[in-house]
C-alpha cells in the first residue's frame, strides 16, 4: 500500500456554469463533466467539449450535489 496521496483521485462529476460570450445577456449553460477530475480542469491542458474557446467560466462545483444546486440558482 503506497504511502501518501496516490496519483488517481476520484472522479466525482464536475458542474461547470459558464456563459457563451461576456455580454450581459448572454446565455447560461451548465456542463457536467463525469471522466476527468478537478486538477486536469485547472491546469487547461485540455478542452473540454461544449464549452467554446470565448466562454466566460461562472461557477464550478465537484459532486452531484452541485448540478442541482446550479440549476436550481440559475433557473436551467
Amino acid at each position: 500500500m503506497p504511502k501518501g496521496r496516490t496519483s488517481e483521485y476520484l472522479k466525482l462529476p464536475i458542474s461547470i456554469v459558464f456563459a457563451t460570450s461576456n455580454r450581459s445577456n448572454a446565455k447560461i449553460k451548465l456542463k457536467t463533466i463525469k471522466n476527468r477530475n478537478i486538477d486536469d480542469l485547472i491546469a487547461c491542458d485540455y478542452i473540454i467539449p461544449g464549452i467554446p474557446a470565448k466562454a466566460i467560466i461562472k461557477e464550478v462545483g465537484v459532486g452531484k450535489i452541485f448540478h442541482d444546486r446550479y440549476k436550481q440558482k440559475y433557473g436551467l
